[in-house]
């Protein structure tokens, strides 16, 4: 299995879908593909100007493995060039994520039943979000393919079938299909296209290796998401000290570098962006992460593709092995020395995401009992099978 993802946080929710005892699954970031039975390249190449040149490289290692490509549920990034660079093999895109409330209908994409383009999951985009598939492939030809429809008569090299899907199991026919068709057919899609491909190479989820703990627990929140705020509100509420950046003006690196390393010194802390943000702000938050730590590891919750990928490229980390899912999208990996790293896609998760993050890294760090959290029952199980470190929250938000 040969994956290519255009950010990190899809890398790792993509190699955490596919992923089994049978079929262990390693993140690359840089340099040669590790050998694993499968592979997930982050390309980084969700808006770089050469998105079609990263690709068709990437494809050259691909051999004879099936291959996936992972791009945005939300369309966002270069889908056009990407999947034009895969256009010498039959195409099939699926970009629904009905886990999230992502589902396409005639070739539309909605959000909890809102068209994209009538929504604001754009906004920290530099264009309006595209009223439809064929809209976000540009110039690509393609042929739209309802619910249920025949697959094997309109897949063929040099267009793109665009498929609508409501539900897994809309997906889980998608997958099927493909597998029939032309042994190069391509699959393109998001999180759930590729959770669907799992279920149909099979293989059970196995018990996980839970890397050790480092002593230092360190958030990053690099998104734009509104329900950030809450989020990290509830990690304040549970002792975790906030070092705020003010995105417009910036800050001076080694004072805001020394302030992070104070508030580590303390405890769990999480560094968060006040305001609006330039393009440069994610490479800033790698170096004054990596200054901070001053070579000392530490666990990290890396929000946001960009983000993620900055601050790993910052530290030096060029592979990742996924470990488990902390819930849907947010990925538990271990670095090749055994550091815990988190990563999230920024648009994911409830109020309690973080917090809950936070606990299945360490749950004795929080004294969650004390703020209304109580441990999971003791047959919960994590999705790679092993007893889960996740707690639930009994408090007035009421979520389990």
């Amino acid at each position: 299995m040969f994956v290519l993802a255009d950010d990190l946080t899809g890398a790792a929710e993509t190699a955490a879908a596919l992923m089994s005892p049978a079929r262990p699954a390693r993140i690359a970031l840089s340099g040669p593909a590790p050998a694993a039975p499968a592979v997930v390249a982050d390309l980084d190449s969700r808006h770089h100007p050469r998105a079609f040149d990263l690709v068709r490289e990437a494809l050259r290692q691909a051999g004879d493995r099936q291959v996936f490509v992972k791009v945005d549920s939300l369309l966002r990034g270069n889908v056009a060039a990407t999947v034009s660079a895969c256009l010498d093999a039959p195409v099939v895109l699926a970009p629904a994520l009905p886990s999230a409330g992502r589902t396409v209908v005639d070739g539309v994409p909605y959000i909890q039943g809102v068209p994209l383009r009538e929504t604001r999951a754009w906004r920290a985009e530099r264009r309006p979000a595209p009223a439809s598939v064929a809209e976000a492939l540009g110039d690509v030809p393609w042929v739209h393919v309802p619910v249920g429809a025949d697959l094997s008569g309109v897949v063929a090299a040099g267009r793109v079938a665009v498929c609508d899907a409501e539900t897994d199991a809309d997906l889980d026919a998608i997958v099927a299909a493909a597998l029939r068709g032309p042994a190069r057919t391509r699959l393109v899609g998001a999180g759930g296209l590729a959770a669907a491909l799992g279920r149909a190479l099979g293989g059970r989820p196995g018990r996980c290796e839970v890397p050790r703990g480092d002593g230092r627990l360190l958030a990053v929140v690099g998104t734009a998401e509104p329900a950030a705020a809450e989020q990290v509100g509830l990690l304040i509420e549970h002792g975790f000290r906030n070092v705020a950046l003010d995105g417009a003006t910036g800050a001076a690196l080694t004072p805001a570098a020394r302030r992070v390393r104070d508030a580590l010194a303390a405890g769990p802390a999480v560094l968060t962006v006040r305001g609006p943000a330039p393009s440069t702000l994610t490479r800033t938050l790698g170096e004054l992460v990596r200054e901070a730590l001053g070579g000392v590891p530490a666990d990290l919750v890396l929000t946001g593709g960009e983000t993620a990928r900055r601050v790993l490229d910052a530290l030096g980390v060029r592979e990742l092995i996924p470990v488990d899912q902390v819930h849907h999208g947010a990925v538990h990996s271990r670095t090749p020395e055994g550091h815990s790293v988190v990563t999230r896609p920024g648009s994911f998760g409830d109020v309690d995401s973080l917090l809950r993050i936070a606990a299945h890294l360490d749950p004795h760090l929080l004294h969650p009992k004390s703020k209304g959290y109580e441990p999971l029952p003791a047959l919960a199980t994590c999705t790679c099978g092993c007893p889960t470190n996740c707690y639930w929250f009994s408090g007035p938000i009421d979520r389990d």
